[in-house]
């Protein structure tokens, strides 16, 4: 394939924000390089969501993550597309019948950004100061440590909340260091949040390629760009997420990490006002990764009992 590129070119799939965009074109870099291929041989497609649309609403109350992917995953279906590229923090964990995701690319700082005009961390918001943030775990997560914050809806992309950000809506607001870091914005950052100070959503910081499972060319074009130590890092994570609650409804956090030839899992899950935390972590064969993630999350369900999903 090296050196003869398509007749017509590799379209690519992807949402129209600029952090999208930088995704769909990092990964066209990519493919260029490991091709040697032209520009030319690529074009990128850009879908407008339902997620991209609905700006006024929390998506847990108008259909969760697939908002942001089932357009997308449409046109992969019907050949209008060749290949669609997500943040993987956005993705259900199961995708639809003739479909596969199993290309990687290497993952992004894994970190959550403390973005705020006035202030320089967490502790030192003042009682009662108005926090943003449109993201279930991250809402809950700071009221475990802060239920004294008033935290208010922040939907939209960076820029967007920046805006908000800077006519006052709020007095401070968190969005992912790797989409920063991709936009070239990463001092925007008032602080990065340590991941034992706030554990990261499923899969934050990492890109994923789908494709049509019978495309054989497509798998064979994709596999130079998979970085098998994030797959295996995201094959526990998102085990970790199906088993307890794969959709925006529950407030869950999961990061795994590579030590050597072991993997080590840390999850949460909280009560989406805060009041209540569980945690645990899992250590062993990376060859076990989705196996670990699967357990911790019994784990935790059942420390929960049914009183902590009353609010389902």
């Amino acid at each position: 394939m090296k050196n003869i590129p398509p007749s017509s070119p590799l379209r690519i799939g992807t949402r129209g924000s600029p952090l999208a965009l930088a995704q769909a074109v990092e990964t066209r870099t990519k493919l260029m390089t490991a091709w040697d291929w032209p520009e030319e041989a690529f074009e990128v497609v850009v879908i407008q969501t339902s997620g991209d649309r609905i700006q006024d609403r929390p998506l847990r109350l108008v259909g969760g993550k697939g908002l942001f992917t089932k357009e997308i995953e449409e046109q992969l279906l019907d050949g209008s597309i060749d290949i669609a590229v997500h943040s993987m923090k956005d993705m259900p964990t199961a995708q639809p019948d003739g479909l596969v995701l199993d290309t990687y690319l290497l993952r992004e700082d894994v970190r959550d950004a403390f973005v705020s005009p006035s202030t320089d961390s967490i502790a030192s918001l003042t009682q009662g100061a108005r926090v943003g943030s449109s993201s279930l775990r991250r809402r809950a997560q700071l009221m475990h440590v802060r239920p004294d914050l008033d935290v208010v809806e922040f939907r939209g992309n960076v820029q967007t909340r920046l805006k908000k950000l800077a006519e006052g809506v709020a007095s401070c607001t968190f969005l992912a260091m790797a989409g920063l870091n991709r936009l070239n914005m990463a001092h925007i950052a008032t602080l990065a949040i340590e991941p034992e100070d706030m554990l990261p959503a499923v899969a934050q910081g990492a890109i994923g390629i789908e494709r049509r499972s019978n495309d054989s060319v497509t798998a064979a074009l994709l596999e130079p760009l998979h970085h098998a130590g994030t797959g295996q890092r995201l094959a526990a994570e998102r085990a970790f997420l199906a088993a307890l609650d794969g959709s925006c409804e529950t407030p869950i956090a999961g990061l795994a990490t590579l030590e050597c030839s072991e993997l080590l899992l840390r999850g949460e899950v909280l009560r989406p006002d805060g009041s209540e935390k569980l945690s645990g972590e899992r250590r062993g064969a990376i060859g076990r990764s989705a196996e670990m993630g699967y357990d911790l999350a019994q784990d935790l369900l059942s420390q929960a009992g049914p009183e902590f999903f009353s609010w389902r």
